[in-house]
C-alpha cells in the first residue's frame, strides 16, 4: 500500500513500505482517459482473431500525473517530537505530572514524514525506547546515569568488554534501576549475542561509550582547550578504552587555528534538515571548511547514489589554502 503523509504546512510525501518520494504535478500532451474495464493489449487474448468494436463509456479524464522522486526522510521533526517529553528515570516526578503528548508507533506514522521502515530504523538510531507502549528518549542525564551504573559494574567484576553477562548485571543492578532500562543500555552501548549455553552476554561498543562521556563532559563548556579535553576524557572513560577524536565526528569539532588549540560541541542532529539552510548554519560557524572537517555534517544530506563531493561542488566554492583545500559558501551569508 500506498500512503500520503504530511501535516496542513508540510509539502506531501508519498510513503511506500520501506521508501519516501517528493510528489510533483506534472503536465501531460496526452490526454489520459479512465475507462472502467478497460483491457490493455496483454490482458486481450492472443488467439482472439475476430475484432470487435466495443463503446465504453469514459468516467474522466486528465492532461497531469503525479512524478514521484525518491527523497530522504524527514527525519528530524520524528526526535523533536521525542525530545519535548524525554524519560528522566521511574524517580522523576516530572513524568508524573508532564501534560505533554506521548507518542505511540501510529501516532509517529501519523505525524513524521517517512515510511515505517525508515520510522522504525530511525528510533533505534536515536536510542528510543518503548515504556508503557509509547515511544520515549531518555533524558541524557539518566542515560548517563544507567551507563556509568554498567560501567562500574564491569569495572569491580573485572569483565571483559566484549563479555558482559546480562543476567548478572539485571541481578546486580536490579535494586537500582527498573531491570528493563538496564537492558535497555546495554542493548544501546552493545550487541547482543548468547553463546554455546543460551546465556546472553553483550560486546560493548567502545566508540559509543567514549563519544558519550565526551558528550557529557563538552556539553557544559562553550569551548574547551583542546589538550586539557583529551586528557580529561582520556581518564574518564572506564578502562581498557582509547578515547580518539574521530569518535567525534558529528558530534564536536576541533578549532586548530584558535592558540591554544579547542574543541567544542557541533552535533549535526541540531543542524537544519534542508540542504542550503545546513550549509547556511555550517558557513555562519565557520567561513572555510576542510573535507575533512565538514563532511560528517553532510553526509546525512546525501540522496540515493549521491556524494558528499557532489553536494559541495552545487552549494560550495573551493580554493587553497596553505596547500589545503577548503570549501566557503557560494553566496553571502548573513
Amino acid at each position: 500500500s500506498l500512503v500520503i503523509r504530511g501535516e496542513k504546512d508540510e509539502q506531501a510525501v508519498l510513503c511506500s513500505k520501506d521508501k519516501t518520494y517528493d510528489m510533483k504535478i506534472a503536465d501531460t500532451s496526452n490526454m489520459l482517459l479512465f475507462i472502467p474495464g478497460c483491457k490493455t493489449p496483454e490482458e486481450l487474448k492472443a488467439d482472439q482473431v475476430s475484432c470487435n468494436i466495443t463503446h465504453s463509456q469514459i468516467a474522466g479524464f486528465s492532461n497531469n500525473y503525479w512524478e514521484l522522486r525518491r527523497c530522504r526522510p524527514k527525519l528530524k521533526k520524528l526526535r523533536k517530537l521525542l525530545m519535548e517529553d524525554p524519560y528522566g528515570g521511574p524517580d522523576s516526578g516530572k513524568d508524573q505530572t508532564s501534560t505533554v503528548s506521548k507518542y505511540t508507533t501510529e501516532d509517529l506514522l501519523s505525524l513524521v514524514q517517512a515510511s515505517e521502515e525508515e520510522i522504525l530504523h530511525q528510533l533505534q538510531v536515536v536510542d528510543a525506547c518503548k515504556i508503557e507502549g509509547y515511544w520515549r528518549i531518555l533524558e541524557f542525564d539518566y542515560e548517563m546515569k544507567l551507563l556509568n551504573h554498567v560501567t562500574q559494574l564491569i569495572d569491580s567484576e573485572s569483565w571483559s568488554l566484549s563479555k558482559v553477562p546480562l543476567c548478572t548485571c539485571l541481578e546486580e543492578l536490579g535494586p537500582l534501576e527498573p531491570t528493563e532500562m538496564i537492558e535497555h543500555i546495554l542493548l544501546s552501548y552493545g550487541r547482543k549475542y548468547a553463546d554455546d549455553a543460551g546465556e546472553v552476554y553483550f560486546e560493548m561498543h567502545e566508540d559509543k561509550i567514549c563519544r558519550a562521556i565526551a558528550q557529557m563532559l563538552l556539553q557544559n563548556a562553550v569551548k574547551f582547550n583542546l589538550s586539557e579535553f583529551q586528557e580529561v576524557w582520556q581518564q574518564s572513560v572506564p578502562e581498557g578504552m582509547t578515547t580518539r577524536l574521530d569518535q567525534l565526528k558529528g558530534l564536536a569539532l576541533v578549532d586548530r587555528n584558535s592558540r591554544p588549540e579547542t574543541i567544542f560541541l557541533l552535533k549535526v542532529e541540531d543542524l537544519p534538515e534542508d540542504n542550503q539552510e545546513r550549509f547556511n548554519s555550517l558557513f555562519s560557524i565557520r567561513e572555510k571548511w576542510t573535507e575533512v572537517d565538514i563532511t560528517p555534517y553532510i553526509q546525512d544530506l546525501c540522496a540515493e547514489k549521491q556524494t558528499v563531493g557532489a553536494l559541495l561542488t552545487k552549494y560550495t566554492r573551493s580554493s587553497m589554502q596553505n596547500g589545503v583545500k577548503v570549501y566557503n559558501s557560494r553566496r553571502p551569508v548573513s
